[in-house]
């Protein structure tokens, strides 16, 4: 089935979309032009490494090519303008081949990630009447041939699977280049370019469909703030697929600007940090997880780091406590970054002042990011207030991909998207990230956010991680469970003491978690956030 403009993905209305335009946002460009230009203007300049098994490289004159071949080859399988090709490979160069090929001929990438399995990619191929799958033949142990096999009889739709490595019983992907016959029927700036998985953790993820136009605004605005140029060279560390690594401003940002991306296979120190030194990276982005490893990892780190100018952290709540740990110890400049595939972002800038930096999730990117922080009821708080986060703009989505029934709650009827988080907005413009409406803790009518609490834990020295959630209770309704990580090597903690150190910060009585349990780990989503569903899961059981 094509795609309906409009109906399968709702689009702006005319006259924002004039105002975009009329601001330079909307600049006209697709991501296969930008390419092309990129090759023409510095085809010997090194755009993309990937370091292992072997360290490979690939040219921008180079990537270019091999994009017009592999992308002659999808259209003599069938493969055409606006049909769907759901990619699901790790970081290799072969990732963004498909990529770049996939938009020279209009078609739409939709981004799976490596952890991804049957429920997930059934229900992507099923749903985006998906014509081919992509994946690599084994990685992390997992065999993702005998997962395309299984998802091919689940997929009628489904008429290619390529593969990248030993095919098995389907193709592989080295056989498919050809040289091109002609032009392609290229996308126009206004169409959409992919479609992306919705962060949310709950059920099979909704489809987030991103157009040429926004989406390269968020790049090169994203470039602007974070000061990417053409020296940058980018550690890919996070999963390429996920927005964040991708556009934040990512590998496809560096691109965007003529620097160099690096693929890393794993983002662990001990993969990370000989890569850091030996590709001279300036520049990476990591979730607070990773960035909490990094930093430990960091005080006896053998390894030459000095290369490393800045280090962006986002995809979920950075802890103030944790926030002012990284800068001294990775010794490069802190960037929190905040947003969501659907649409906004935020960044601290390079001139805030630490506190800021350490302390807000940053300010939106565009002068027409335009924001609302309400009540429960809909109405808009007192400056200062927390309240839910509403937003619209010119990178922002007016609705997810063939999804009318949720667009109706997740959007309001003039076009603001529910983001579903709690902030509060400071004098500056800086938003601060309280928490999640959903993770909202509601103790006997006394509203506890998470977010607040594991900041005050994760300041005791013992202390690594900390996540708090909801536990059912007959008599409040909920009670908080603080599930605690401790630092290696530190002194085992008593509950009572972790609820001394909460309490002796002068809080609320009620924010004080009624029950700690110290882990050894926390479960995680397939990019790197603690999954909170899971813990809530194992909470229930207390």
């Amino acid at each position: 089935m094509t795609v309906t403009p409009g109906v399968d993905a709702p689009t702006w209305p005319e006259e924002f979309a004039a105002r975009y335009r009329a601001a330079g946002y909307w600049r006209g460009e697709t991501f296969g032009r930008m390419l092309r230009e990129r090759a023409t203007a510095h085809p010997d300049r090194v755009a993309l490494v990937d370091p292992a098994p072997e360290r490979r490289t690939w040219t921008y004159g180079e990537l270019d090519a091999r994009a017009d071949r592999l992308a002659a080859g999808f259209a003599a399988r069938g493969i055409a303008k606006g049909d769907r090709v759901v990619v699901q490979l790790p970081n290799v160069g072969e990732f963004v081949e498909v990529v770049f090929a996939l938009f020279r001929i209009g078609a739409l990438p939709v981004y799976a990630l490596p952890a991804h399995r049957e429920t997930e990619i059934g229900h992507f191929c099923s749903f985006t009447e998906a014509v081919a799958y992509v994946v690599p033949d084994v990685h992390a142990g997992f065999d993702h041939r005998r997962l395309a096999t299984r998802v091919k009889e689940l997929a009628p739709s489904l008429r290619d699977v390529f593969v990248v490595g030993e095919p098995g019983e389907h193709t592989p992907l080295s056989d498919v280049p050809c040289d091109p016959a002609g032009p392609f029927d290229e996308p126009e700036p206004h169409e959409l370019a992919f479609l992306q998985l919705s962060g949310g953790t709950t059920g099979v993820s909704k489809l987030i469909p991103r157009t040429h136009d926004d989406y390269l605004y968020s790049l090169w605005a994203s470039n602007e703030i974070c000061g990417v140029d053409a020296d940058t060279r980018f550690l890919v560390a996070l999963p390429a697929a996920h927005n964040f690594p991708m556009s934040s401003p990512g590998w496809l940002g560096v691109l965007y600007a003529g620097g160099t991306a690096v693929l890393a296979p794993k983002p662990d120190p001990a993969t990370a940090f000989p890569l850091i030194e030996r590709e001279r990276i300036t520049m990476t982005g990591l979730v607070p997880p990773l960035a909490l490893v990094w930093t430990e990892a960091a005080a006896r780190a053998k390894h030459d780091l000095s290369s490393l100018e800045l280090t962006l952290v986002g995809g979920a709540k950075y802890s103030e406590a944790a926030a002012r740990r990284l800068e001294p110890t990775l010794r490069c400049r802190l960037m929190q970054v905040f947003g969501m595939a659907e649409g906004l972002v935020n960044y601290t800038r390079l001139d805030d002042d630490v506190e800021t930096v350490v302390s807000t999730q940053g300010r939106p990117i565009s002068p027409d990011d335009e924001i609302r922080i309400v009540d429960d009821t809909g109405h808009e708080v007192p400056d200062g207030a927390p309240g839910q986060l509403l937003t619209r703009g010119p990178y922002t989505i007016r609705g997810y991909w063939r999804a009318p029934e949720h667009n109706r709650n997740a959007f309001t009827e003039d076009g603001f998207y529910r983001t579903g988080d709690l902030v509060r907005r400071t004098p500056s413009g800086h938003l601060v990230v309280v928490g999640r409406a959903k993770d909202q803790i509601n103790r006997g009518g006394e509203k506890i956010a998470p977010e607040e609490v594991e900041n005050i834990i994760l300041a005791h020295p013992a202390v690594h991680d900390v996540s708090v959630v909801a536990v059912p209770d007959a008599y409040l309704g909920e009670r908080s469970l603080a599930y605690v990580i401790l630092r290696e090597g530190a002194e085992p903690l008593k509950p009572v003491a972790v609820k001394r150190f909460v309490r002796e910060r002068g809080v609320a009585a009620y924010k004080v978690p009624d029950l700690v349990e110290f882990v050894a780990a926390f479960p995680q989503t397939g990019v790197g956030k603690v999954s909170k569903n899971q813990l809530r899961s194992t909470a229930e059981q207390h």
